[in-house]
């Protein structure tokens, strides 16, 4: 029996489907735990590779070694060990974060969490937490030292808050989040305050939008502008096509990644070209909707904490909390522009929809001082 309880509250009226031929999370390298090893040693040995990474784990090979996992039909997008996929492959999109506590999230960038059918999130969540039990009790106490560590740490230095205030106080200001004149003088004041508060936003002063745009644009290039295409950010476009984007020397190539592994180029655009643009209304109610799940989740408050322990405790929680949330808005905002240059989906409701699905894995793979497991 299970000593502890776990959050499904993300998950709640939710539904998850697996949509036909659409195959995103087969791009997800899977680790292949200690159990599953001996089915793929004897059957499939050439299938069982390294991670490439600072901890490397046995993972399957990838296509072109960067393409879908080399399971995945070319034809159909399907499973050819459907029977035998690791428990990674089976989670997906679910993520279950062991803090000081447990709590199960949903990968936005599936699309099946978007159609509204499906199996219900919690029902399903429930049996992959049942059958993750051991190694979440294994991750807890790990987990929950790093945690107790960090609290120390911050009260020492005298930068620890409440994130439960933290979070209420956002709560409270959905509507002002979705606003670049609130955003840009809240990101402004953390980076000069020693202690931020939203009481003192002006949000009423106008601000540079070009200035603003090129700072959006500054964080989301960081993710673009690797060299690996296995770090580059995949967004599963609404005909099932897998597109990445990739920036050198100020220039952005749009290109697919096609069933066989191979890169195809499709397009390029100036970065400067790409600019912040106006939120439409009904764009404005699914960011909202976004920034409410992100205020929620633990991993994100993991990532804030992990970014204080990173910078030597220096920042107040709650400069760190505000920057952080309006450093991942203007990220949404600057990738819905992004799309709308090659795709035409606008900054309505469709628009921050399908920025929302480009940016939500990168979200959840951010550092964080717990353990996704």
């Amino acid at each position: 029996m299970a000593n502890y309880e776990v959050d499904y509250s993300e998950l709640v009226g939710k539904k998850a489907e697996c949509i036909d031929g659409c195959g995103m999370c087969c791009l997800c390298q899977p680790e292949v735990l200690p159990s599953e090893r001996a089915f793929f040693k004897k059957n499939h040995p050439k299938c069982l590779v390294k991670s490439r990474g600072p901890e490397p784990y046995f993972a399957l090979a990838l296509k072109k070694d960067r393409g879908s996992c080399v399971f995945l039909g070319e034809c159909d997008r399907r499973c050819k060990v459907y029977d035998h996929r690791t428990t990674y492959c089976r989670q997906f999109p679910y993520h279950i974060y062991v803090s000081d506590h447990v709590k199960v999230e949903l990968d936005l960038s599936c699309r099946g969490l978007w159609t509204g059918k499906g199996v219900d999130a919690v029902s399903e969540a429930k049996v992959l937490v049942a059958n993750a039990e051991e190694r979440i009790k294994e991750a807890l106490p790990q987990a929950s030292d790093v945690y107790r560590q960090f609290y120390e740490e911050a009260r020492s230095a005298g930068v620890l808050g409440d994130p439960s205030l933290l979070r209420m106080s956002v709560s409270e200001n959905l509507v002002n989040f979705t606003d670049v004149n609130f955003l840009a003088k809240l990101l402004s004041l953390a980076e000069v305050e020693a202690q931020v508060s939203i009481n003192g936003v002006n949000k009423d002063t106008k601000v540079d939008m070009k200035e603003l745009s090129d700072a959006a644009r500054a964080t989301s290039l960081e993710s673009l502008s690797s060299d690996d295409p296995l770090s580059l950010p995949v967004y599963s476009a609404e005909d099932l096509s897998w597109n990445v984007f990739s920036h050198e020397n100020g220039v952005i190539e749009w290109m697919t990644i096609g069933d066989d592994g191979e890169f195809h180029h499709k397009g390029f655009v100036n970065a400067d070209e790409v600019e912040l643009k106006p939120l439409e209304e009904d764009g404005r109610k699914i960011l909202q909707d976004y920034i409410s799940v992100l205020n929620g989740r633990d991993s994100f408050l993991g990532s804030v904490y992990y970014l204080i322990d990173f910078n030597g405790y220096e920042d107040d929680m709650s400069n760190a909390y505000y920057g952080c949330l309006v450093t991942a808005i203007l990220d949404i905002l600057w990738r819905a522009a992004l799309l709308d240059k090659f795709f035409g989906t606008g900054m309505g409701a469709r628009g921050i929809r399908e920025a929302i699905i480009f940016y939500d894995m990168d979200r959840l793979d951010a550092p964080a001082i717990g353990a996704f497991v």
